[in-house]
């Protein structure tokens, strides 16, 4: 091999992989900023610089936060396990340098950091253990590409392995009943090798922090992976760095972690990726003076990509709008043509929103596109400014915003299809309930609190439903539900708790007293809300089936608060799940469910608490006060005069249902 050759080929590694020598570090500009030498930031910096000692302390692995309020800032540390010691230790600080340097004002960022991305730092305004979070990515590939003619056999290969990485990894917990760092340092982490023709072997390597549930780790996984097969499908290796997981494959050894591998002999008409140090061993020609000009140029290219990249996050901010609204439009005949022209046989259904239309796109993708009415009165960038909120909403227990298309007087949201309609579809029909076991009215239940809990605390907006109810809850097809319809949601500030309005949108039944007397919303409306939908699905009764008896309006959270008073709330439990779920639990659930719809909003609880209640049955729970709409005849008790007709009422609009639709004015926010 020639000097002129080996001198390319050096550049091609260096240049190619040079991303993976460095820190690759994101931080999230959605999350917010800090003012400098505020607070904040000095609480960031003193507890990043602790990191690096409480993980060597922790065996590996710790969370932990310092300040208080909306100063709070938390961070998470962790190594590969195996690491040295002191190789983990100076890896961790390494990383923190490079956050605190790198992310400038941001409130959130994240780093894998070392030789092979041997560590991890988090820092966040929000609580990070536990929590699931697959954005930003930052992503790496190799730039040579798997022969087409060996793709199909190579893939048959990688995704057996995939598949039984995934599995093994999501699963690898130690045997330790302790909740500690230390028991939990070992967690999720994988690695495995498999031989392929033509190439040698396929190396893996995947791992996920460990304060995260099996499930979650394997949707990270199955998420990167997803991702690597859009858009790298068919190169010779890639990276994928989350903030909660982290995946790499090659067909070379790359860690410390495989050195019980032996790398099969290069072959004349292997396409494999040459080595340095094998490139050395072929040619010591290659003059220092050289070596030092290809460093220089290396050098050179590296600050240009980071003055790069600094000038985009500048533009970024300014084009947020305009680009997330692009990336997500469908042409109006696209949608058309996927509806038949928005045929009767392909509604779903309908409402004062609009109608709601299965369609399928051109690709084979299923979809619902809800139509908007022409008469409402939301103007072309409020509809867009709702698009790009909605479209930034990720998680599994919400519906998915696919895209948008405008068009003149014509409003379309496309969402992604789910199979099995919403939940009222089949708890208020008798012959269908019956498909309605405990154990998924169980799951149900938790999915909805993981939803609400994500909106209210987890997302990078905070968003208050206002109209949660089983109609607006859909069911996949492993009904799994999944919260829709945003059409009355609010965006609150960072650090606001309440707002009031005028104009009161929702459904009756589902919507406590002071936002129905006074106008005023905060989170607490949506968990009177969930309170009410926790009833409903245990009891299998609609809130407004009952109606007045005895001269006393009656309702549903009445009916069990009555049911209380008598202590025999068993009474509420639907027939049809009593033979196969445990009497006390179902119990607490209601319990859950009365704490929910107490008149005070200061008296219910947050969602974050009543996750913790529905999780965890150590946690005692209060003795719930008397709910909202109660029309007993207690003195000092609100109650409305015999169901509240809206039009009575001088001082508010109103625009809401009794029982199934909701009609809602989609104004701008």
């Amino acid at each position: 091999m020639g000097k002129k050759s080996s001198v390319s080929i050096l550049c091609f590694i260096l240049i190619s992989f040079s991303p993976i020598f460095v820190s690759a570090q994101t931080c999230d500009e959605a999350a917010g900023t800090f003012k400098p030498n505020s607070p904040y930031e000095k609480n960031r910096r003193l507890l990043n610089s602790t990191v690096a000692s409480n993980v060597t302390a922790y065996a590996g692995y710790f969370n932990g936060s310092i300040g208080l309020g909306p100063d709070r800032v938390y961070a998470l540390g962790m190594c590969a396990p195996g690491a040295e010691p002191q190789a983990c230790s100076d890896c961790i600080q390494d990383a923190s340098d490079s956050l605190l340097s790198t992310c400038l004002n941001q409130t959130d960022g994240f780093v894998w950091s070392g030789d092979e991305f041997l560590c991890l730092v988090r820092y966040s305004s929000k609580s990070l253990y536990g929590v699931l979070a697959l954005e930003p990515i930052t992503p790496f590939h190799n730039v040579m590409d798997i022969r087409k003619e060996n793709q199909e056999e190579f893939d048959s290969v990688w995704d057996g392995l995939k598949l039984r990485m995934i599995t093994r990894v999501s699963s690898s917990v130690r045997n330790n009943s302790s909740t500690s760092s230390l028991s939990l340092s070992g967690k999720y982490y994988a690695k495995d090798v498999a031989p392929v023709p033509v190439y040698g072997n396929i190396l893996v390597l995947m791992q996920c922090t460990p304060d995260i549930s099996s499930n979650d780790c394997s949707l990270c996984l199955e998420t990167s992976v997803d991702y690597y097969k859009k858009l790298y499908h068919g190169k010779r290796g890639v990276i994928m760095l989350r903030p909660s997981c982290f995946f790499r494959w090659e067909l070379y050894n790359f860690s410390g972690a495989f050195d019980h591998i032996n790398d099969p002999p290069p072959l004349s008409n292997s396409p494999s990726v040459p080595n340095l140090t094998d490139i050395t061993k072929k040619d010591n020609n290659v003059s220092r003076g050289v070596i030092a000009a290809i460093v220089v140029v290396i050098v050179v290219i590296i600050v240009l990509i980071y003055v790069g990249m600094f000038m985009f996050k500048r533009r970024k901010k300014k084009q947020d709008i305009q680009l997330s609204t692009e990336s997500v439009q469908f042409g109006f005949k696209t949608i058309e043509a996927a509806t038949s022209n928005f045929s009767e046989l392909n509604k779903l259904g309908a409402g004062g929103f609009g109608e709601v239309y299965k369609g399928i796109l051109m690709n084979g993708t299923e979809v619902a596109v809800k139509r908007l009415s022409k008469t409402a009165g939301q103007g072309e960038r409020e509809f867009k400014n709702e698009v790009v909120v909605v479209a930034k909403l990720q998680h599994r227990n919400l519906v998915r915003l696919l895209g948008f298309s405008l068009q003149g007087e014509e409003k379309l949201l496309v969402y992604e299809f789910v199979p099995n309609k919403s939940l009222d579809y089949f708890l208020f029909d008798a012959s269908k309930r019956v498909q309605l076991d405990w154990t998924m009215r169980h799951n149900i239940i938790g999915g909805i609190s993981r939803g609400i809990l994500y909106l209210h605390q987890d997302s990078r907006l905070k968003i208050i439903h206002r109209d949660l109810k089983a109609s607006n809850i859909l069911l996949d097809a492993d009904m799994n539900p999944k919260i829709a319809d945003f059409g009355t949601a609010r965006i609150f500030g960072m650090n606001q708790t309440v707002d009031n309005t005028s104009r009161v949108v929702g459904t009756f039944g589902y919507m406590p007293p002071e936002y129905v007397i006074h106008g005023q919303f905060s989170m607490k409306s949506d968990v009177y809300s969930f309170g009410v939908m926790i009833l409903e699905i245990i009891s299998g009764k609609k809130n407004s089936s009952f109606r007045q008896t005895d001269g006393l309006v009656n309702n549903l959270v009445t009916y069990v608060w009555r049911l209380w008073e008598n202590k025999s709330l068993p009474d509420l439990i639907d027939p049809g799940i009593k033979e196969d779920c445990k009497i006390d639990e179902v119990v607490r659930y209601i319990h859950i469910g009365l704490l929910c719809v107490q008149e005070n909003p200061a008296d219910r609880p947050t969602m974050s608490t009543i996750h913790q209640m529905l999780t965890t049955s150590s946690i005692t729970l209060p003795v719930p006060l008397p709910p909202g709409f109660f029309f007993g005849n207690r003195p000092g008790m609100t109650t409305l005069s015999q169901g509240l007709n809206p039009s009575q009422s001088s001082s508010k609009s109103y625009t809401c249902s009794v029982d199934e639709a909701t009609i809602t004015d989609v104004n701008p926010r």
